[in-house]
């Protein structure tokens, strides 16, 4: 019989295609994952991975038992789902993914109001720019700026985010506009909106620094640095002045996402309630 933490092990290590990707999804060292791996195939009396010099490639075994691995996570998930649909009380712990521009804006500062309500509930923040699996149970809520089309997730509207150009007051007053640079994000988000949005701002005008963090981003625009595309609550939190912008304005639409099967769990009600007060405003 084979060890099923071998198996889970395998399934990332398979889904991320490389040792080192998986170490890091499962927050072990690669020779954890290897020797997992090795594990696994002695217990099956199955070559799973060809080993390389520089990386370690699935046989065809190890393609068929990766899939059937995956079927059986995907119940085991099911299995969890299920159980924390079955609870009928407000206590317990309810994961939630959210952008960390919005999680340190706009939910962080109101815990208290959550906890003032549900003593016995626990919220686990995640702040995020990737897209969490709610049927992996990575989180039990996703908040995203992009509304998600899988047939098991159920959303919800919950605001319009507008994006301005912000500067510092004396950079915006003393730096003509064909001599502002800008800031922008990194390799990450290139093939957000927000980034195509500010490079057609910048035009031939060049970029200064990029960061995949929009607190960063706010922080050396006030410090009289540059200019950068932010959420207007955040240019207003950090005291910064709009400029004009060029054609049609920026907006994103605020969503939240959960999972179908615990949509109606008191907890994660209770969650979702939370939420949505914070981005009424």
């Amino acid at each position: 019989m084979f060890d099923w933490e071998d198996l889970r092990y395998f399934i990332v290590f398979a889904h991320e295609q490389s040792l080192s990707a998986a170490a890091r999804k499962l927050k072990v060292d690669h020779a954890t994952v290897a020797r997992r791996i090795s594990a696994l195939e002695s217990s099956l009396n199955l070559k799973l991975v060809d080993r390389r010099p520089r990386a370690y490639l699935l046989t065809e075994d190890g393609e068929r038992i990766a899939a059937l691995g995956r079927r059986m996570e995907s119940e085991s998930f099911a299995v969890q789902r299920t159980a924390l649909a079955g609870q009928d009380s407000y206590a317990g712990d309810v994961t939630v993914s959210a952008p960390p521009a919005l999680a340190c804006a706009l939910i962080a500062p109101r815990i208290n109001e959550l906890r003032a309500l549900y003593p016995q509930l626990s919220l686990h923040l995640i702040g995020s720019l990737g897209s969490a699996s709610l049927s992996r149970r990575e989180a039990d809520i996703a908040v995203r700026l992009s509304r998600p089309k899988e047939p098991d997730l159920v959303t919800r509207k919950v605001a319009t985010v507008p994006f301005h150009l912000y500067g510092s007051a004396d950079y915006l007053a003393n730096t003509a506009p064909q001599d502002r640079v800008f800031i922008a994000y990194d390799e990450t988000m290139e093939q957000s909106p927000q980034q195509a949005w500010l490079k057609k701002q910048a035009g031939d005008r060049p970029i200064l620094l990029r960061s995949n963090d929009l607190n960063i981003q706010a922080t050396v625009a006030q410090a009289g640095a540059g200019v950068a595309a932010l959420p207007c609550f955040l240019g207003d939190r950090y005291g910064l002045q709009t400029m004009p912008s060029v054609g049609a304005d920026l907006a994103r639409d605020v969503w939240l996402v959960v999972h179908s099967d615990i949509r109606h769990t008191p907890a994660v009600q209770a969650v979702m309630s939370f939420l949505v007060s914070c981005f009424e405003s």
